[in-house]
């Protein structure tokens, strides 16, 4: 099974991922490591992806999704049309959609330095973000812990 852990930047999907890969025993993947350098550069400077830009990114992840059996994603996966892409092919996945409000995860974005998306952008992924029907709804105001447990009771 692949579970996307998905949701807006500072939502917590390293986190909760990582978190709930360890506790699976399964690989933990970040969609972040398949970014190409051109992609890294228009969001370092400021500038939010277009879909042109998202679409070989996201055909990426497929691919390496496709040779997994048991795998953590943690993407932010704003559009159904990108969790299709993510997911066209795979025979069992879940999404645990990470979901909180602006006003948190602009704090959290503004405490934390990430290596190429500033907060700035987090205004344009809120604008951008089609919430998921079906998927696993974790509110991230609670603990890290309470979130991965909320998943695996999803999952089990």
């Amino acid at each position: 099974m692949i579970v996307i852990v998905m949701g807006v930047s500072g939502s917590g999907k390293t986190t909760i991922g990582e978190a709930l890969a360890a506790r699976l025993g399964w690989r933990y993947l970040d969609a972040d490591d398949y970014h190409p350098a051109a992609n890294v550069a228009k969001m370092a400077a400021g500038t939010p992806l277009q879909d042109e830009d998202r679409w070989p990114w996201l055909e990426e992840i497929n691919s390496t999704l496709k040779k997994q059996d048991d795998a953590v994603l943690g993407c932010s996966a704003l559009k159904e049309t990108y969790r299709q892409r993510l997911t066209a092919g795979l025979r069992d996945y879940r999404i645990a959609y990470l979901k909180g409000s602006f006003e948190l995860l602009s704090r959290r974005a503004a405490g934390r330095k990430h290596r190429f998306m500033p907060a700035s952008l987090l205004k344009s992924q809120f604008e951008t973000l089609e919430p998921p029907r079906g998927a696993i709804e974790v509110d991230v105001a609670q603990p890290v812990e309470a979130c991965v447990q909320q998943i695996l009771r999803a999952l089990a």
